[in-house]
C-alpha cells in the first residue's frame, strides 16, 4: 500500500540541501510529487509531498533523521493523496500595499471569516521600482465554500482594502 507524506525541512541555507532530501526519497522507493521552497533570512524552508510503501516509511524517516548531522531539521507527517474527490471552486487572491505589520492578519481573517480555505499563498516584500519603498505583495488560492460567492469575498476585501490602504484583486480561477 502507498503511503503520502509531507514533509517540513528547515536547515541554514547551503547548496545540496534539495539533492541529500531527494537522495533519501529515491532510496527508499518514494516519489517527489510536489514542493514549495524557499531560502527565507539565511535557512532553507521547505515543504515536500512524498509517496512511497508503507513498509519503506520507517526507512525513510531513519535517513531523514540522520540529515540532523548536516543541520537539517526535518518534521514528517502523515498526509492525504493530493487529487481532490471532487472540483472544488477556487479564487486567485492577491494584495499590494505598503509594507508594515498586520497586512497577512488582515487578510487571513478577512478569508477565514468567510470559511475559505487556503491552498496555496506566496508572499515578498519587494521594493517599488520609482520610490524605493517596501511593498508587501501577497497571492493566494483560495477554495470557497458552496455557500459563498466570489462577490461576497471581494466586498469584504474592497471594504478591507480601504481600511488599509492596500489593493485588493479578486478572480476566479478555471
Amino acid at each position: 500500500m502507498e503511503t503520502v507524506l509531507v514533509l517540513t525541512v528547515v536547515g541554514p541555507d547551503r547548496p545540496g540541501i534539495v539533492d541529500s532530501l531527494s537522495a533519501a526519497v529515491v532510496a527508499h522507493g518514494g516519489s517527489w510529487r510536489r514542493s514549495r521552497m524557499a531560502k527565507l533570512a539565511g535557512q532553507f524552508a521547505g515543504v515536500v509531498e512524498v509517496a512511497l510503501a508503507e513498509a519503506r516509511v520507517d526507512g525513510l524517516r531513519g535517513a531523514l533523521a540522520a540529515l540532523a548531522s548536516q543541520g537539517v531539521r526535518v518534521e514528517i507527517t502523515g498526509g492525504e493523496d493530493s487529487e481532490p474527490a471532487t472540483p472544488s471552486r477556487t479564487l486567485r487572491v492577491s494584495v499590494v500595499g505598503h509594507d508594515r505589520p498586520g497586512i497577512m492578519r488582515a487578510m487571513a481573517g478577512a478569508l477565514a471569516g468567510r470559511g475559505l480555505n487556503v491552498l496555496e499563498l506566496d508572499s515578498a516584500c519587494v521594493f517599488a521600482p520609482m520610490s524605493g519603498d517596501a511593498m508587501f505583495e501577497a497571492r493566494a488560492v483560495v477554495q470557497l465554500p458552496p455557500d459563498v460567492s466570489a462577490e461576497d469575498v471581494r466586498i469584504g476585501l474592497e471594504a478591507l482594502a480601504h481600511d488599509m490602504m492596500v489593493d485588493f484583486e479578486v478572480d476566479e480561477t478555471d
